[in-house]
């Protein structure tokens, strides 16, 4: 088998990690078969080709019929699977969280054992790991989550595991740390530094839902899509983990701050310590051991904070114009 898959199937497709994953396969010549819910792009539930190398198809990841009628049409060889409900979401209703983040997971996998697919990507994340007593965190740092958001994720990397060991599905995980993005959702109260930063741009004030002190792993977008492409196309003999947690750059609310007054120095803001998002957060490491990423697959992130923060201004000023 190839490292480049010929067609991949992203569920979330729509969404901006999906999106741009999508389009990074598409300049390899990857065929992008993008599946989310209605409302999130323009797409038929009959799917419709909209070029040579992309299909979208509107329907919800629950919906298993839909999922098999793609697969059967389209016969995906590499499978992303990005859709999930997010932290806050979740919490809201923890038995859709629960039908969409691990059920409809557990049915994708049978799908891509059933149709042989190559390989099946999942995006966990650090917040699988709960507390977390030590900086830098170890590789196999026990997960004990918080919120059910962490659980979700951390029964669907057992699954994958469970169908990689037992049935020989090529499953393989990233663990992302606090992502730094131009498109955070504005819900997201953990994506802080980034809606921060586009209040410092946009000239408004922003209140911190955390306080000075308070540092964590990050990455920046661009280095997520980068290395999800990278390790799902990575040889799979030379993988000596079923998941990898990622790091980049130790982030505090004051580095934040001070990026922000540098090129605005009249950002203004104030701390409103929220104690769920404060406890979240200062729970979570501010450096990752990911040496046996850069060893097994070479991983290197692309970007500090610096080269961060004058890329998201880019991609601000370029939305303004």
């Amino acid at each position: 088998m190839t490292g480049k898959p010929g067609t991949a199937l992203i569920t979330g497709g729509n969404g901006n990690l999906g999106r741009l994953v999508g389009e990074r396969l598409k300049e390899q010549g990857v065929r992008v078969i993008k599946f989310d819910i209605p409302g999130t792009g323009s797409s038929q539930r009959v799917m419709d080709q909209s070029d040579d190398n992309e299909v979208v198809v509107q329907g919800d990841v629950r919906d298993v019929g839909l999922l098999r009628e793609t697969m059967e049409r389209y016969r995906p060889d590499t499978i992303f699977h990005l859709a999930s409900l997010l932290s806050g979401s979740s919490e809201a209703d923890i038995q859709m969280a629960w039908e969409v983040n691990a059920s409809a997971s557990f049915q994708l996998m049978q799908l891509a054992m059933e149709f042989k697919v190559g390989r099946f990507f999942f995006a966990s994340t650090l917040a699988s790991y709960g507390e977390v007593e030590e900086s830098p965190m170890v590789q196999d740092f026990p997960q004990w989550p918080s919120n059910l958001y962490g659980v979700t994720k951390i029964a669907v990397e057992r699954l994958g595991v469970y169908f990689k060991l037992k049935h020989g599905m090529d499953f393989r995980c990233l663990r992302f740390p606090l992502v730094l993005s131009p498109f955070a959702p504005k819900a997201a109260v953990t994506a802080y530094p980034s809606h921060a930063l586009r209040a410092a741009f946009n000239q408004s004030s922003f209140v911190f839902p955390v306080s000075a002190n308070i540092s964590v792993s990050t990455i920046f977008l661009d280095d997520v899509v980068d290395s999800i492409v990278q390790f799902t196309a990575a040889d799979r003999d030379a993988l000596t983990q079923h998941a990898y947690s990622l790091h980049a750059y130790c982030l505090s609310t004051t580095m934040v701050i001070d990026a922000a007054r540098k090129r605005f120095p009249g950002f203004e803001y104030r701390h409103e310590i929220i104690g769920s998002v404060e406890e979240l957060i200062g729970g979570w490491p501010s450096a990752i051991d990911d040496e046996v990423a850069k060893k097994d697959w070479e991983w290197n992130p692309a970007y500090d904070f610096e080269k961060s923060v004058m890329q998201l201004f880019q991609m601000f000023s370029a939305e303004a114009r």
